[in-house]
C-alpha cells in the first residue's frame, strides 16, 4: 500500500500486459513510461500464443524480460486474456510484493479491477489507445494514451493506427487548465505548475501535454500566453533550479 514514505518514483510496479489488445511495437516505449514511476518488479503478458496474432511478441519476450503466460480460448469470440490477467492481478495485490499496477489494455472490462486495486491503497497506471473507454481511464491514477509515446518511425504509427473512439477526445486543453489553476491556486494569485500537474491528473487521469502537441506542461500553457502569465522562481538564492508559476490573467 502507498504510504507517506513510498513516492513516484521508487514505487514497485507489476506490469501486466493484454497480449490481444496492446502492440508489440510500442514496448520500449511502453517500458520507459512505466520507468518514470519506479522498478518493474513484475512484468508478465496475458495472451492465447498458439494463435497467429501473438507472433509479434513472441521476439520481444527475451529481449525486455517479460514472461508470457499462456491462456487458451475455450469458447470462440470469447476472450479469456481477461479473466486469467484479472485473477492474477488479484493474487499479486494480496501477495504484498508490489505497491503499484500497470495495466497495459485499451479495453473496458479492466475497469472493475483497476477501481479494486485504488480501493486497496495502489497506485494504478493505465496505458492504452485513444480508443479506450472513459470509465477505464478514470478508474486508473495515470493513464497514458499509446498515441503519445509514438517517438520514431512511420511503421510504429501504422502499429498503432487510430481506430474509431469510443468516445471523444478534448481538443482544448483550456478548460482543464483553468480548472486545475483554481484547484491549485485557491486564495493565492499564483499558482505552481507542480501542483498544477498534480490537480490536472485528478480531473483527468489521461491529461498528457504530449495530447495537444507539447513535451511539458510549462510550454502547453506558454503557448497560452493570452490567458495565462508565467514566472520562474529560483528555489534559493543560491540555487540554480527554478519553480515556475502561472496566474490567470485580467479579463478586460
Amino acid at each position: 500500500m502507498i504510504n507517506q514514505q513510498t513516492t513516484i518514483g521508487t514505487l514497485r510496479i507489476a506490469l501486466l500486459i493484454d497480449g490481444d489488445n496492446a502492440q508489440a511495437a510500442l514496448i520500449e516505449e511502453i517500458l520507459a513510461e512505466t520507468s518514470k514511476y519506479g522498478l518493474m518488479t513484475i512484468r508478465r503478458i496475458y495472451g492465447d500464443w498458439t494463435t497467429p496474432n501473438m507472433g509479434s511478441w513472441k521476439e520481444k519476450l527475451h529481449t525486455y524480460a517479460i514472461h508470457p503466460i499462456q491462456q487458451f480460448r475455450y469458447t470462440t469470440g470469447k476472450n479469456a486474456t481477461d479473466s486469467a490477467m484479472i485473477i492474477d492481478a488479484m493474487d499479486i495485490l494480496y501477495s504484498g510484493c508490489v505497491n503499484s499496477f500497470c495495466l497495459v489494455s485499451s479495453d473496458s472490462d479492466y475497469t472493475r479491477l483497476a477501481t479494486r486495486i485504488r480501493e486497496k491503497g495502489f497506485f494504478v497506471m493505465g496505458i492504452g489507445k485513444k480508443m479506450t473507454p472513459r470509465a477505464f481511464v478514470n478508474a486508473c491514477d495515470v493513464f497514458v494514451y499509446t498515441e503519445n509515446l509514438i517517438s520514431h518511425g512511420q511503421d510504429i504509427a501504422e502499429a498503432i493506427k487510430p481506430e474509431k473512439s469510443a468516445g471523444p477526445i478534448k481538443s482544448d486543453p483550456v478548460p482543464l487548465l483553468k480548472n486545475a489553476f483554481e484547484m491549485a491556486a485557491q486564495d493565492e494569485e499564483w499558482a505552481s505548475l507542480g501542483m498544477m500537474g498534480t490537480y490536472l491528473r485528478q480531473i483527468d487521469p489521461s491529461f498528457d501535454p504530449r495530447t495537444y502537441g507539447h513535451k511539458k506542461l510549462l510550454t502547453l500553457i506558454q503557448e497560452h500566453q493570452e490567458i495565462f502569465d508565467v514566472k520562474k522562481v529560483k528555489k534559493r538564492s543560491d540555487d540554480t533550479s527554478v519553480v515556475y508559476y502561472a496566474k490567470l490573467r485580467t479579463e478586460i
